[in-house]
């Protein structure tokens, strides 16, 4: 009797055995199409977001983006691309990437308040290089400074002022008010005031400033410039004076004008008045 119990099992040795067999070659067909469909995807997609930046690159060249936006705009477009090959690659492993993707919504979402002002800054950086209120090298009044702009980055923009000093201001202070851009188009009007004193000749006056704009450099003949009395003030009469210039010969005219103004109102004994108050003096009496 023990005799047949141990053959019996020494039989069921190799069935045993051959399922076992079985199982194994059953999980590696199937795991092992897995793990090289997983792979194939990950090649392949790591090649295809390449691919993908360099077609991003080669659109934007040619449409004329802006170099900073190209580069960033590709670089988070790759960064993108690769995040969802790797997820797409594990589900093909059966590997769940729910909890996965919601750890990374959860760490992005603080990440996000805890840099809330970067991210503005960020935004308003895309803005301007989208839509161009103003490029560099162009004299703007924006976030309180006015100068010339050298550098348009994500986060800053560069100004340097008129005195020549260097300042970085956040993005979303460029775009929060309103942006004056004051080479954007193609001429400029100087605005000057001369008055003369109510006893001089006001035709005379107008044909001495209208032979200074006729002498002075960088004014344009066209617009013609405008010469009108704009006020009569407490001491004297104003003339408004506005000729024309590119914008940049602004400050050569304004200064040009000015001076030339001066020197012939004194060659022509045309007066340039200045307040003035007269004080009298009672004496008073006592009773």
């Amino acid at each position: 009797m023990a005799t047949n119990n141990v053959t019996a099992g020494f039989q069921g040795i190799p069935e045993t055995y051959n399922n076992m067999v079985e199982t194994i070659e059953s999980l590696g067909v199937q795991y092992g199409l897995k793990a090289l469909g997983a792979v194939a995807i990950f090649i392949i997609g790591m090649w295809a977001s390449k691919q993908l930046r360099k077609v991003i690159v080669s659109l934007m060249h040619r449409s004329k983006v802006d170099e900073t936006l190209i580069t960033f705009v590709a670089s988070l477009a790759h960064v993108a691309l690769q995040v969802f090959v790797i997820i797409a690659a594990l589900e093909t492993l059966d590997v769940k990437t729910t909890s996965f993707i919601a750890v990374l919504g959860a760490a992005g979402l603080a990440v996000g308040l805890a840099l809330q002002g970067s991210l503005s800054n960020f935004a308003a950086g895309v803005l301007m290089i989208i839509f161009k209120p103003f490029r560099v090298g162009e004299v703007v009044d924006a976030g309180g400074v006015l100068g010339t702009v050298r550098e348009i980055g994500i986060f800053t923009t560069v100004i340097d002022t008129l005195d020549n000093r260097k300042t970085i201001i956040p993005n979303a202070k460029m775009t929060s008010d309103n942006i004056v851009n004051y080479s954007a188009n193609n001429t400029r009007r100087v605005d000057i005031v001369a008055g003369i004193s109510y006893g001089d000749d006001i035709d005379k006056a107008r044909a001495a400033i209208k032979s200074v704009l006729a002498e002075v450099p960088g004014i344009l003949e066209n617009p013609a410039p405008d010469i009108f009395v704009s006020e009569m003030a407490d001491s004297s009469v104003n003339f408004a004076v506005r000729p024309w210039c590119r914008p940049s010969d602004y400050w050569a005219v304004y200064f040009g004008v000015t001076e030339a103004i001066k020197k012939k109102f004194d060659a022509e004994d045309i007066t340039i008045p200045f307040p003035q108050r007269d004080v009298h003096l009672y004496e008073h009496k006592g009773e």
